[in-house]
């Protein structure tokens, strides 16, 4: 398996936006069923978003359950585009940057912390999460978040640089740069 491929999910499929979409649509109803399922379907993308910028696990569970808190409450603001996603992860991007504001700096996690990270999904092995682990190292904070958000998300890149708030040339010269990274340490594992 490579490095993308532990990345890679459907949100961005057409299928999965509508999915997606329907849900918000049932969660602005009030359908505490439709959180629930929208909820277990994004989890994991609004997860390593918020821990990509808080850095602490504790703090990103706490903030992800903020987030959903705050769909619930905000469902019906959401405007049906065919971006769901984003309007999720904006909503915890904006709960994570409150909460990097208050808390006045980030911290990083140590070793175990980084380990558990992928216990969550069982069908990634031991060496995939080594793997993944090494070339995610290799980023930057700005190139990790661009490639999480492109590969796991299945965000466009435009869309990244409106959640990030930097230009469209940043946000594709740093994965571009990041993409590099991740081959030549393929490259070097014959993968």
């Amino acid at each position: 398996m490579t490095v993308l491929g532990l990345l890679t999910t459907t949100y961005g499929a057409p299928s999965a936006r509508e999915d997606l979409e329907s849900l918000l649509l049932g969660v602005a109803a009030g359908d505490s069923h439709s959180l629930e399922e929208l909820y277990h379907r994004t989890r994991t993308a609004v997860y390593g978003l918020v821990l990509s910028y808080l850095k602490h696990p504790q703090d990103a569970e706490d903030v992800t359950q903020d987030a959903f808190v705050r769909i619930w409450d905000t469902a019906a603001s959401y405007r049906p585009q065919g971006k769901p996603m984003a309007w999720l992860l904006t909503v915890a991007r904006n709960l994570a940057l409150m909460r990097l504001r208050e808390r006045g700096k980030t911290q990083e996690l140590t070793d175990e912390e980084w380990s558990a990270l992928p216990a969550r999904a069982p069908d990634v092995t031991t060496e995939d999460r080594h793997v993944l682990r090494a070339a995610l190292s290799l980023l930057s904070e700005q190139e990790r978040q661009v490639v999480m958000l492109h590969a796991v998300t299945g965000l466009k890149h435009r869309e990244i640089a409106q959640l990030l708030e930097l230009p469209l040339a940043t946000v594709l010269s740093k994965y571009r740069r990041a993409l590099k990274k991740l081959n030549l340490l393929l490259e070097g594992d014959d993968a």
